[in-house]
């Protein structure tokens, strides 16, 4: 049911000249917040990510009456996503002739998941993308089902390697070689399949369809080059080492570089250095003393992105965690929304590592063959080592995302007292780029302990001492729909609190097919630091960061009211025992004009 709730019950659009309000707000504040938090919980579908046809967004017989506006508003302004169809997967991204290159699983064909060819786009930013022609599809027996993912390796000599998972005539995953046709085309539009391919195929004992996804290779004392691969045997996910000196022979270690039992199958594996001490990312191949090294596995069982960091041993090409509770599968995840399947590359125009992550949809299959694509990429991230926590990853857009601001409002000490929600004078919000700082006011000079059990439960509705308190996006006036992005907190001493950062879907759209969770994680913050939240806003998706980049959560979100014009930002807290004082600034971006490649005139 709709909540019957006037515009007029809202506090004053906050305008952004002024750059300090100090708001006290009425009881009418308090019961717009309260009724529209408590309105439309719709139970969440279950629906489960995918990369094959039986995993993948699931049709349904309830479809929401979707019109061709709310589909044209879905689609994104500035995040990569094909033309048409279906995407899944980021492969072998590298930097070759002044171009950024993105390859990716691509179904030309329909907007589900089948018939995986690699489409190619390059840019010079890694923001404005041009479209190029597939660069190749499944028309050899060892890749006549699938043509998917892989990495690439750039050799001393200059050569491009691309190892890449094929699935063969008799559905055997095995692993191909390819390289460029012509190294002097800075868009390598032709690619050559290596005529004796397969390279490796599965060791005895590995389940044909368990053995896939090669990472980028790096070099060894040895002049060896190694590369993995993800499998697993039973439900214990593994890693397999091979060593090889030419990309065509390859040779099995004698040890997994890991394996975690309980985990299930591991695919989308990557394995890079990073450095503890310095500001920079760091080329695949290199080690040293103050080197860590991470190792990420994607899980096919729970379709999340574990990382964790160690040691690497290069003398039997082994890997420990460092923290063995936190171990892969088992402790952190570089994304803790909708996120999968991602892979890195090693920048080195720029010297840094970037993230690339695969965001699906999650409405239903009927929808996306009615809108007629699927899927996209996040923006590219920046993965550098906690110095302050020493035990984890802090992501990042990358910083060409700003070469799309057009305009800033500026909101400064803007205090939310509990139980309110602060409509912003921000018009289309639906392409924003947010930054958000909160301070803490206790109203009870009782200890500030709360006896709650602090997580992100069932969203932002359900309130505590110390939370939730945040931003609201995608919200429509009467915040009938709305997705929160929000902290709570057990304890107003930031640096004793334990504190949770949430994204709340369950609201987000009035369609009940769509899958709507609430998404969380634990997020260590330091005395030294506010609470942050940096948050991209791009129609139907939402990435937002906490704690610059300490903790990264990825949404997606199908509106049918709060789009185009409609859709309104807004300021929340839903805590019982502090004021919220909030600076945030926003900026709205342009939109990328992603496009095909303009072949007619000068690279």
């Amino acid at each position: 049911m709709k909540p019957n709730i006037s515009n007029t019950l809202h506090t004053p659009l906050l305008k952004s000249n002024q750059k300090t309000s100090y708001l006290i707000f009425v009881t009418f504040g308090s019961i717009v917040f309260l009724m529209s938090m408590l309105a439309l919980i719709i139970i969440n579908q279950t629906q489960d990510l995918a990369r094959e046809v039986a995993q993948g967004v699931s049709p349904k017989s309830n479809s929401y009456d979707w019109t061709d506006a709310m589909f044209s508003w879905q689609r994104t302004a500035f995040h990569f996503q094909p033309q048409k169809n279906w995407m899944n997967d980021p492969d072998g991204p590298l930097f070759h002739m002044g171009w950024y290159h993105l390859f990716y699983q691509y179904n030309p064909d329909s907007a589900i998941w089948g018939n995986i060819t690699w489409g190619h786009a390059v840019s010079k930013d890694m923001i404005h993308w041009f479209y190029l022609p597939i660069a190749m599809e499944p028309d050899k027996w060892f890749d006549i089902n699938g043509v998917w993912t892989g990495s690439a390796t750039l050799l001393p000599s200059g050569e491009i390697i691309m190892l890449y998972t094929g699935d063969t005539n008799n559905y055997v995953q095995v692993q191909n070689l390819a390289y460029p046709a012509n190294l002097s085309d800075p868009l390598l539009l032709d690619w050559v399949k290596y005529a004796y391919n397969p390279v490796i195929e599965p060791p005895p004992g590995i389940g044909l369809k368990n053995f896939r996804d090669p990472t980028t290779a790096w070099i060894g004392p040895d002049k060896k080059w190694r590369v993995l691969i993800g499998s697993k045997k039973g439900k214990t996910g593994l890693s397999f080492v091979y060593k090889t000196t030419n990309f065509t022979y390859f040779e099995l270690n004698d040890n997994y570089l890991h394996a975690v039992p309980g985990t299930g199958m591991w695919e989308c594996v990557d394995f890079y250095p990073i450095s503890i001490n310095g500001a920079n990312g760091l080329d695949t191949s290199v080690n040293g003393p103050e080197v860590k090294h991470v190792l990420k596995a994607s899980l096919n069982d729970k379709k999340v992105d574990c990382y964790a960091i160690g040691t690497y041993l290069i003398e039997n090409d082994t890997w420990v965690p460092d923290n063995p509770n936190e171990d892969v599968g088992i402790g952190l995840l570089l994304d803790y929304g909708r996120y999968y399947a991602s892979k890195t590359f090693y920048d080195q125009v720029k010297k840094r590592r970037i993230l690339y992550g695969w965001i699906n949809e999650t409405d239903t299959a009927s929808d996306d063959l009615k809108k007629g694509w699927a899927s996209l990429q996040t923006i590219p991230r920046t993965v550098l080592f906690d110095k302050k926590t020493r035990s984890s990853l802090v992501l990042w857009p990358i910083e060409e995302i700003e070469s799309l601001r057009i305009s800033s409002d500026e909101y400064e000490g803007v205090l939310i007292t509990p139980g309110s929600v602060v409509p912003l004078n921000i018009t289309q919000a639906t392409q924003l780029d947010i930054f958000a700082e909160f301070e803490i006011e206790s109203l009870t000079s009782e200890a500030n302990i709360s006896n709650d059990n602090i997580d992100c439960g069932k969203g932002a509705f359900e309130r505590s001492a110390f939370g939730p308190f945040g931003i609201i996006a995608i919200a429509d006036d009467t915040l009938s729909e709305q997705t929160p992005v929000y902290f709570s907190l057990s304890n107003t001493s930031i640096d004793c609190s334990t504190t949770f950062f949430c994204v709340d879907e369950t609201r987000s759209s009035k369609a009940s097919e769509v899958k709507k969770p609430v998404y969380g994680s634990k997020v260590p913050v330091f005395s030294d630091e506010k609470l942050s939240m940096r948050v991209l806003v791009d129609h139907s998706i939402i990435e937002s960061f906490a704690q610059g980049g300490r903790r990264v959560i990825s949404s997606r979100v199908y509106p049918t009211e709060a789009i185009y014009g409609a859709a309104r930002l807004f300021l929340f807290n839903n805590a019982t025992n502090i004021n919220i004082k909030v600076s945030i600034k926003i900026w709205h971006l342009n939109s990328a004009f992603i496009a095909p490649f303009p072949f007619d005139q000068n690279q």
